[in-house]
């Protein structure tokens, strides 16, 4: 059985509901599941990232890419990631310099007006340990070596 994550609040692809979003409770996370963990797991880490963000977006915030979530050192008996992301493990840096989830906001003045946003689980042989905590580019260069298999799960928003 392959690596697999799913969330009861949307599918694959499909729309991410506004209470997870700006446009609704912000820093609340849509609830996670995962199954699948290949043998061997000792961890788990998610990123949720926004590949769509816009060129003059980037370049106002002086960042190559935005993420919205970073979690590692995710018990590898996790099941899930329950609605607001209350989890065991550690949590990264995001791409605004915060260590929480930040909820979908794609900038209506911009196009795309319609963003997605990856969610990549990576199941890992070890766990990784920082002294601070790290940002997206730090936990991947860290999390690498370690890699047994990964998963994504797109989600899509729109602002109102």
């Amino acid at each position: 059985m392959a690596l697999t994550l799913t969330s009861t609040a949307f599918a694959d692809n499909e729309k991410i509901p506004a209470k997870y979003t700006c446009d609704g409770e912000r820093f609340l996370a849509p609830p996670l599941a995962i199954s699948g963990i290949p043998a061997g797991t000792k961890s788990l880490a998610l990123i949720m990232d926004d590949p769509d963000i816009p060129t003059v977006v980037k370049e106002a915030r002086g960042i190559e890419e935005l993420n919205h979530w970073v979690l590692y050192n995710i018990p590898a008996t996790a099941t899930e990631i329950p609605e607001g992301g209350a989890v065991e493990g550690d949590t990264g840096i995001n791409g605004i310099g915060t260590a929480m989830y930040i909820g979908p906001c794609p900038p209506p003045e911009h196009e795309p007006s319609e963003h997605r946003y990856v969610f990549t689980l990576y199941a890992l042989s070890g766990t990784v340990n920082f002294a601070t905590p790290p940002a997206k580019a730090e936990l991947v260069t860290a999390i690498t070596p370690l890699l047994i298999e990964k998963t994504t799960l797109i989600g899509r928003y729109s602002r109102k």
